[in-house]
This record gives structure tokens, sequence and C-alpha cells, in this order.
């Protein structure tokens, strides 16, 4: 039998309301250090209700690229160019750190680099986050006087450093990095439901012997692509950032392991208010095809280079192929992260201090708290734990994807346990 909902009703909503009556147990979150040894201490508590941390630089997790470290420091080990889509004449080194559990909701990212930069060489900071449903967000950029702002709330962070050498070679060395996160107002990127698709132009990339911008050295006939711009770069190995390419033959699924071709900051996929660059080009036209074809920025990339080509994707061999082209030409591009996975219905809340839990358990940690009535956004509902509040009970629970957690259906305000119209999650 479906539990009890507490009734519809205005008499019901008195100062003497009560939030959970259940105790919050928080995860514990184990603290990095930028030298091996025993664990440090909690994580320390940072201004306005966030958390800081200090990431570790010295433990690899698999995606790195170009990196030596020497006394506690991060540096280049090679400062010349090196092969990738983009031809880049720069060093580059990249090191993804270990994701942190933070056990609350967070949406802001501030960086606090420690490190020596040449003149002209350039130490980048991208961040990235997990929900509580496990949907990483795009990666971005952070910067002391730029945070970084996720496009929804998420309770796991990871770092990306990106080292890049000057013209002549001399690079930067980096000794420490610090990130600091919270949740801010909560208004994050409307997502459309279903992922992103546009008609690109492709080209071939070849490059066979060479190494991908995370790290993977290129095979013949390889399956992989390359997008000009670092926020929906994999990790290498993974496909948590993949593209559905159709060609005049058929259709295939590859991962984004390399970054270009021609940009490194041309997110063409997402709306022109979140572009990173070239924010007065439409969604879906890369800066090279509007250099190529309407002289765009001179007819340059953004590293100052005529553009030969309208390309927007480059082809490993393999699939370039397997896709069936045999010259460069026009693909159509899904960008399978970019949908939401579904749309949002908002509803009312009642309550103070309404907690939201990273699971749909009132011992599961609290990633935030409704300090009051207000309107929520709900993508999905599930059978959770049973929460009893003022003689009434309810089992059903409620994902809220600007906070990366769930409530309680019993601090919705409606009449119906299981909430009208949203889907199971």
């Amino acid at each position: 039998m479906r539990p009890n909902r507490r009734p519809n009703s205005r008499a019901f909503l008195t100062p003497l309301r009560r939030g959970p009556i259940l105790a919050v147990s928080l995860l514990a979150v184990a603290a990095l250090s930028l030298t091996s040894g025993p664990a440090a201490a909690a994580p320390e508590a940072a201004p306005e209700g966030g958390i800081s941390w200090r990431v570790d630089l010295s433990t690899p997790v698999g995606d790195e690229t170009n990196i030596s470290r020497a006394a506690g420091t991060v540096r280049l080990r090679d400062p010349g160019p090196r092969l990738s889509s983009s031809r880049s004449p720069l060093g580059q080194g990249t090191l993804l750190s270990p994701a942190r559990d933070l056990g609350r909701a967070v949406d802001t990212v501030v960086p606090e680099l420690e490190a020596a930069v040449p003149a002209g060489a350039q130490v980048l900071v991208d961040v990235r986050g997990q929900d509580g449903q496990g949907r990483w967000t795009e990666w971005r950029e952070a910067r002391e006087d730029a945070p970084a702002r996720l496009p929804r709330a998420v309770t796991r962070v990871q770092a990306r450093l990106i080292l890049v050498s000057a013209p002549g070679g001399t690079a930067p060395v980096v000794s420490a990095l610090r990130l600091s996160a919270e949740l801010g107002v909560v208004a994050g990127e409307a997502a459309a439901a279903e992922p992103y698709t546009a008609r690109v132009y492709a080209t071939r990339e070849g490059l066979v012997g060479g190494t991908t911008a995370n790290g993977h050295v290129i095979v013949p006939e390889d399956h992989f692509v390359a997008l000009p711009s670092r926020r929906g770069l994999s990790p290498e190995g993974s496909g948590q950032y993949s593209v559905r390419v159709c060609g005049p033959v058929r259709c295939e699924t590859a991962p984004v392991w390399d970054v270009g071709p021609w940009n490194t900051r041309d997110d063409h996929w997402n709306p022109s208010s979140v572009r990173e660059s070239f924010k007065d080009l439409p969604q879906g036209k890369p800066e090279a095809q509007a250099a190529y074809e309407d002289g765009y920025n001179g007819g340059r990339d953004e590293f100052g280079r005529q553009v030969l080509n309208p390309a927007g994707i480059d082809l490993a061999d393999g699939t370039f192929h397997n896709v069936g082209l045999n010259d460069n030409g026009w693909v159509t591009v899904t960008y399978l992260w970019t949908g939401d996975g579904a749309a949002t219905t908002s509803f009312p809340t009642w309550g103070t201090s309404v907690n939201i839990r990273l699971q749909p358990t009132s011992t599961s940690a609290r990633v935030a708290q409704l300090a009051g009535p207000t309107t929520v956004r709900v993508r999905c509902q599930v059978r959770g734990q049973l929460v009893q509040v003022d003689g009434h009970s309810n089992d059903a629970w409620s994902y809220l994807p600007d906070y990366g957690g769930y409530v309680s259906n019993i601090f919705i305000d409606v009449a119906d346990s299981w909430l009208p119209g949203v889907p199971t999650c």
C-alpha cells in the first residue's frame, strides 16, 4: 500500500513545520596531499560554507601526458611542440588529478596556484564535477580572477592541470594547487533534453604514432575524434565525452581523445551564452568554418594561422573510413554528453531547514539545505527510505539537478505522494 501523504492544506502550513526528523550523517571525506605519506586532516572550511582542499599532484591517475616531477614540483618533460590535432606550435603537458568527493553540493570552483611561469608560458586549470546521478559536467577553465561556474550542482570535483611552454621553449613549474568550492545561486545552465546535433565539416587526423591531448598514442585505423575545445576531452581510454558521427555510409560512436582541428577554445556545440570563445557565432558553427567561409577573425584561427578548410572535427583513420568518407567532407555529429537526459518539472516546497541528500535516504550525506519554502526543479523520482513527519509518511524521493541530490517528496507541496508527470530515475 502506498504510504499516506501530507494533505495539501494551508491549515497544515504553520510556523510549527518541522524539517526531516532523522540526524544528518556526513560522508567521510579523505583529504589530498601534495606529498606521499599518511592521510591529511579533514578538508578545511572555506568562506561562506564552502570547502577547500589541496590537490594531489603526486599521484598519476592514468591521464597524464608529457609531465615530469622533481623535488615536489610538476613540469613539462619535453617543452618542445608535440604532434596533435591542433598542430599547436607550443609544448604542452596535462595532468589529471584524482577526483575529490566533497560530501556537499557545489557549482563554483576557484583555484589558487603556486607556480613559476616564464613570460609567454601558461598554466591552465580545468575543473569538472560529477552529480548525484553519476553524470560528469563538461570541463570549465578556472582562474583566481574568474572562478569556474559548472553548469549544474555536483558533489565530486576533478581538476586537470595544463602546462604550456613559451614560444621560445621555456616552460612553467607548478609546486602546488588548492581548490575552493561552494554552491552559488542556483541557476544552472538550461540544457535540452536531447543531445545537440550539428552538421560539421570533417577532416582525417592521421598522425599515426603521435600523441593526442589526453595521452593516447595513435595507432593505424584508430577510432576516436578531436574537437576544438578541451571542454569535451575524455580521459585516456574512456568514452565519458563521446560523439555519434554519421557519414555517407553509416554512423559510429567514438570518444573525444584529442583537441583540434585549428582551435583549442571553440566549443561550438554550446549555446553562444556559454561558449568559451567566439560568442558572436551561432551555436553549431565552428570558428574555422566562419573564418574559411566568411572571413571571420580575418580568416584566421586562434593562433593567427590562415584557415585552409572549414573543419570543426577531426576523425581518426578508422572512424573516418568506417563512416564512409574517402575524402574530407560534411558529417552529422551528435555531442552525446550535452543532453540533460530528461526535462524537469518545477514544484513548490514547504518546511524550513529541509535537507537534500546524496542518496534517497536520510542517513546519506547532506549536500545542501533549503532554508525555507521555495520552488525546485525535479528531474525524476525514486522509491527510497520511508520518511515520517507530523504523522505522515512517504518513501518517494525527488532528484534535484540544481543541488545534485535528493529531497523527500514529503516536503514537495502537492497532494500526491508520487509526483504527477515525473519519470522514475
